[in-house]
């Protein structure tokens, strides 16, 4: 999807893929809440479905969320070419105002989609791939709950709790510690400090 995303609509979706926000929170985020400089952008208000302006979802939704160099690059050439209005917003319709949530999905997801050759996915999706890829980049439950936005860390859990890792992967990091600082010790107990053997 992003090797197929173009035009006017590409930035939107670099921004969701890179960053796990809301659809109501791309919706409403604005260009005085992001950084280029810093690489950063704050979540402070949200689009609702009837796209009125308003605060996040909860307290928790206002945050921090670092920006990938090319989510950067993206909205530093998007910014100039970006339709000017009142609300300052990084990704309104032709005329400035809130992008609804059917026009995302009719102009900007669906043709994308179909030139990917993938299936048919909801902005939603856009976020769980984000988290994913955080889970996947080694950041801890704590951090993903934070970029995400999550009131608390059972709602991170309940989500993508499948996706960190396992007992087994801790497992197979313990052994990797172990021969780190003792290598070639044998990772079978048995082998190293036998039982002594049965007697009548």
């Amino acid at each position: 999807m992003l090797d197929a995303a173009q035009g006017r609509w590409r930035p939107l979706v670099i921004t969701a893929v890179f960053t796990g926000l809301r659809a109501s929170e791309i919706r409403g985020l604005r260009w005085v809440d992001v950084d280029l400089g810093r690489a950063l952008l704050t979540v402070r208000q949200r689009a609702d479905r009837w796209n009125v302006i308003g605060p996040p979802k909860s307290e928790a939704g206002r945050r921090e969320v670092p920006l990938a160099p090319i989510v950067v690059d993206t909205l530093r050439e998007w910014k100039p070419a970006c339709p000017q209005g009142a609300a300052d917003l990084v990704f309104p319709n032709g005329k400035g105002r809130v992008t609804t949530l059917p026009t995302i999905s009719e102009r900007v997801l669906k043709p994308l989609q179909r030139r990917a050759g993938c299936r048919q996915y909801g902005m939603h999706a856009l976020r769980h791939a984000a988290a994913s890829l955080f889970i996947e980049q080694g950041f801890s439950a704590k951090r993903v709950q934070a970029l995400m936005g999550h009131s608390t860390i059972g709602i991170t859990f309940d989500t993508y709790g499948h996706l960190f890792p396992s007992e087994r992967d801790d497992q197979a990091a313990m052994s990797q510690m172990q021969e780190r600082l003792l290598p070639g010790l044998a990772t079978n107990c048995n082998m190293t400090h036998p039982e002594p053997p049965l007697t009548n």
